[in-house]
């Protein structure tokens, strides 16, 4: 590795390859998700929150980094630690930087109802980095992180309402995550499909959420939340799941890689999809409307 080279302050470009920043507009919806299915308006403390899971998904890639510095000197020499393009120690303060931040902002907004979810949270966040992504239960690890990113929306004392969305994202994490971990050397059709059908069972309960949601009396609105969440449901499962199908034929790095951009920009639409069927149909396509951004955006910063 070429630290020794490396600037004392990385470059802009170096920065944001570093925290994947792009991949940041997968968060946000996972607090929003979350508090819609507790039942909480689109308030301050609403829109305050996920700037404190943004900045906790930054400390994770910078951490990411860190922890993976000497594999990727092998594997990923091109990412900004090993090319010499950003320190190993510069990374570490950020991490625990961006960290502090987001508990400070959440107890701020939320007082320590907010922290008793971002505190976890960040254990989390540290605990799949630097002990739990290199073993069995490393996919466990992070479905685990963004379920409780969703319960940091709805808050300490209205957990359970928000619990089967939770669920629901962290079955669709553990999936990305186990198909992530061949990105670099090809991975097997098996694993492939388990992703795939984890997908479909993800949409089946999307869908369920959905219908369960519109009993009563027939009104428009309620139509306008059953097509919207529908057409979201849509927009997560069949770029996902096509993506999915191409690595199961062929599970090669490449279309590894694409399967898990995929999936990672896939939580877009699922996120927005979930929040229509709590209620939140506006919420929910101004979530959406961030999906062709990060799509764009991810075509010149790499997610993974």
């Amino acid at each position: 590795m070429n630290i020794r080279r490396a600037p004392l302050v990385p470059d802009l470009r170096s920065l944001v390859q570093l925290v994947r920043a792009p991949a940041a507009l997968s968060v946000p919806g996972d607090v929003l998700a979350g508090a819609a299915a507790a039942g909480f308006p689109l308030g301050a403390r609403t829109v305050a929150l996920p700037v404190a899971s943004v900045c906790l998904y930054w400390a994770g890639m910078a951490l990411n980094d860190y922890a993976d510095r000497r594999v990727d000197a092998v594997e990923r020499p091109e990412r900004p630690i090993p090319s010499g393009r950003v320190r190993p120690g510069f990374a570490l303060g950020l991490a625990t930087g961006l960290t502090a931040t987001g508990l400070a902002v959440a107890g701020a907004v939320g007082g320590r109802r907010a922290l008793r979810g971002a505190v976890p949270l960040a254990a989390a966040v540290w605990a799949y980095d630097l002990l739990l992504k290199r073993t069995v239960v490393g996919p466990v690890g992070m479905a685990a992180a963004r379920a409780l990113d969703v319960l940091l929306g709805a808050g300490a004392g209205s957990w359970r309402p928000a619990l089967p969305t939770a669920l629901v994202v962290g079955a669709h994490t553990f999936a990305v995550t186990a198909l992530s971990r061949n990105e670099v050397r090809g991975g097997s059709p098996e694993v492939a499909g388990v992703g795939l059908l984890t997908t479909a069972a993800v949409t089946a309960a999307g869908a369920r959420a959905t219908l369960r949601a519109d009993t009563g009396r027939r009104t428009p609105l309620r139509r306008a939340r059953r097509l919207v969440s529908a057409a979201l449901l849509a927009g997560y499962a069949v770029p996902v799941g096509r993506a999915q199908l191409a690595a199961i034929s062929r599970p090669t790095p490449h279309r590894i890689r694409r399967a898990v951009g995929a999936g990672i920009l896939g939580m877009v639409p699922l996120q927005a999809a979930l929040t229509a069927a709590a209620g939140a149909p506006r919420t929910a396509l101004a979530l959406a409307l961030g999906f062709p951004l990060a799509r764009r955006l991810t075509r010149k910063v790499s997610p993974t």
